[in-house]
């Protein structure tokens, strides 16, 4: 028989038991509420991204068949990602750009000034305005306008350059036509005495473009300017050391070296020599900061889409022959 202590034990023993088949209970009841919570919570989980998932099929469907040439390439240049209008205006199948690089496309005289750009496009935020002469694969190259915008890809682990690429060669070849239209139409109807006056002047223009050079060549020819062109920055220091024009009209972006390059030279020769010769930049640049130009030492700015008129005036202007 037990005593009166061991029963007071083996009572509050049962007490201490009866407690934990209570907490233990009502813990059981806490986890099938949690379980059914995360049933819950799973299966909306699994809606959601059967929902991403449809949606992204949607957006990339979107990207695949855009009328617009998309490309997704990285810093280096090789393509991630291209939908089928760039591939096309490339002359390849998509599958078969994916991991080329895109400088491939790019016509080899560009080239340096390409891989300048990718370097220098991770320190621009804004969307950048990139022209180039876009090579395809057998086919004809064409004057391309790239709008590029620095991303990060979808881990955030890698730095990727969205591009939207356009075929702007009928749209310059029309400018073009339009500008030596309009200045055929405009010297016809200018006084004979500012012909005079613009008669005999020597220009250098500077422009890696050959339809450019000659169209430019072509106005300033009307207005008895005599124009020497030449296509880079190397061929223009070679002609400086032959004469000295009264006046140099130079493109800002070139391959190898660039308009600030041949700035540059122009001042160091003034130096030496005791020259003065204005000087005119001359960009098909939107973006071109015209600060940026001025404060390099060119005397004026002109984008290449102003009226031919608007270009004979600046001239006038800084020969002193308004």
């Amino acid at each position: 028989m037990q005593s009166p202590i061991e029963q007071q034990k083996v009572a509050a023993a049962l007490k201490t038991l009866d407690i934990s088949i209570g907490n233990l209970e009502l813990l059981r009841e806490e986890m099938q509420a949690s379980l059914e919570a995360m049933e819950i919570i799973e299966e909306q989980v699994l809606h959601q991204n059967e929902k991403l998932i449809k949606e992204r099929q949607l957006y990339y469907n979107l990207f695949k068949f855009a009328p617009n040439a998309y490309l997704v390439i990285t810093t280096q240049g090789i393509i991630k990602e291209i939908n089928y209008t760039a591939a096309a205006l490339l002359n390849m199948l998509p599958s078969l750009l994916i991991g080329k690089p895109l400088i491939n496309f790019v016509s080899q005289l560009e080239r340096p000034l390409f891989r300048t750009k990718l370097n220098q496009s991770l320190n621009v935020k804004s969307v950048q305005e990139w022209e180039v002469s876009i090579c395809p694969r057998n086919s004809q190259a064409f004057d391309a306008l790239l709008l590029v915008k620095p991303v990060r890809d979808a881990a955030k682990t890698q730095s990727l350059l969205q591009l939207c690429l356009h075929d702007i060669t009928k749209y310059k070849q029309t400018v073009k036509q339009s500008q030596l239209a309009a200045s055929q139409q405009s010297v016809s109807n200018v006084p004979v005495e500012t012909l005079h006056r613009l008669d005999g002047l020597h220009i250098l223009f500077v422009d890696d473009e050959a339809d450019t050079r000659e169209l430019i060549a072509a106005v300033l020819k009307q207005y008895r300017i005599m124009v020497t062109t030449v296509a880079s920055v190397t061929e223009a220091l070679s002609e400086l050391e032959r004469s000295r024009p009264d006046i140099i009209i130079s493109d800002i972006r070139m391959p190898e070296k660039d308009g600030y390059a041949l700035i540059q030279k122009v001042k160091a020769l003034e130096i030496e020599k005791g020259w003065q010769i204005p000087t005119i930049a001359f960009t098909a640049y939107l973006g071109e900061d015209r600060a940026k130009v001025l404060g390099a030492g060119f005397n004026s700015h002109l984008h290449k889409l102003a009226e031919p008129m608007e270009l004979i005036a600046m001239i006038a202007q800084l020969t002193g022959r308004g």
